[in-house]
């Protein structure tokens, strides 16, 4: 027994020696942590002036999900009689987060790009009002995403499930929102917004996107749409979409960049899985069903159906 205590108590003397002398290293290691901060091939921001946090934006979009559909991602029961208090308080406190926010994403553009003063509190109060303003049409434009997902899906039991689980809406929702900061040219606040929904849902939509109503992404993992991509009403794409653009020369992205460079799906177009369409020039024509896995850089004429070949299989 005595025995045993001596060597316990030998090798807790060997693990305190062998961390002190592990973490004696550490103030040596900060510094070089700190030179590399100043190197200007590295990336950081080292500046008195704040930007965007994503944890505040992660609850922004919380707390406009609670407002986008009252009574579903509130932890207090919301009533007929408690409906005006609570949204009037959510309103107050959201018009505080975005504005603080969205000053903080117009300040880091001037200072980063040395731009004119834009006066960027009264911007972002302006815009955060005027987001808060849209929030009515950017309900109803929801109501047709899922009335559409419940149409178009036999699985979904209810308009309560797929708001509550559906990856799509959750990305839709966060587009629909990111979208309208995007059109008031806020920066960099959209695209956080948006790449949170991605990565938690695996669907890409760039907020500079402009989606029709009625719009259903089914299932939706690996879904990607780019910048300039325009879709018309009553849409319905699946799993592995991905709308994007024709292959970039070297150099190209500064030639390129704000014009048209993903493709156009017009009014009541079906999508199915794996498919790609690229290209800024290519219209899928309204009422087409484009099948899965098929390559599309050219425009296809209204109510045309694509498909591939049957392909051949070989059993051994």
């Amino acid at each position: 027994m005595k025995d045993d205590i001596k060597n316990l108590e030998s090798t807790c003397k060997i693990d305190a020696e062998s961390l002190t002398r592990f973490k004696q290293q550490l103030p040596d290691v900060a510094e070089n942590i700190i030179k590399s901060c100043y190197d200007k091939e590295s990336y950081t921001h080292i500046d008195y002036e704040p930007i965007p946090s994503e944890g505040y934006v992660v609850d922004i979009i919380n707390k406009l999900r609670e407002i986008l559909f009252p009574g579903y991602f509130t932890r207090e029961k919301i009533d007929p009689v408690n409906l005006k208090y609570y949204i009037g308080q959510a309103v107050s406190v959201l018009f505080d987060m975005l504005s603080e926010q969205i000053a903080h994403s117009i300040r880091h553009e001037c200072f980063r790009y040395d731009l004119p003063c834009t006066e960027c509190e009264e911007q972002g109060q302006k815009f955060a009002l005027a987001l808060l303003e849209s929030i009515p049409s950017i309900r109803k434009k929801l109501a047709t995403d899922v009335q559409a997902t419940y149409i178009g899906d036999p699985a979904a039991k209810s308009h309560d499930e797929i708001i509550f689980s559906y990856p799509g809406i959750f990305a839709i929702t966060i587009y629909r929102v990111a979208h309208k900061l995007f059109e008031f040219k806020v920066p960099l606040l959209p695209r956080i917004m948006t790449e949170y929904a991605h990565s938690l849902t695996g669907i890409d939509i760039h907020p500079g996107a402009n989606i029709g109503e009625s719009f259903c992404i089914d299932h939706g993992t690996g879904v990607v749409i780019g910048e300039t991509t325009v879709i018309g009403k009553n849409v319905r794409i699946y799993q592995g979409v991905t709308l994007g653009a024709l292959s970039l020369p070297k150099n190209a992205g500064e030639h390129l960049r704000g014009k048209k460079r993903h493709p156009t799906i017009e009014d009541d177009v079906i999508i199915y899985s794996g498919a790609t369409i690229l290209g800024g020039d290519t219209v899928i024509g309204t009422r087409s069903v484009i099948g899965g896995n098929v390559w599309i850089t050219e425009t296809v004429p209204p109510d045309t159906k694509v498909i591939m070949e049957t392909p051949k299989l070989v059993y051994k």
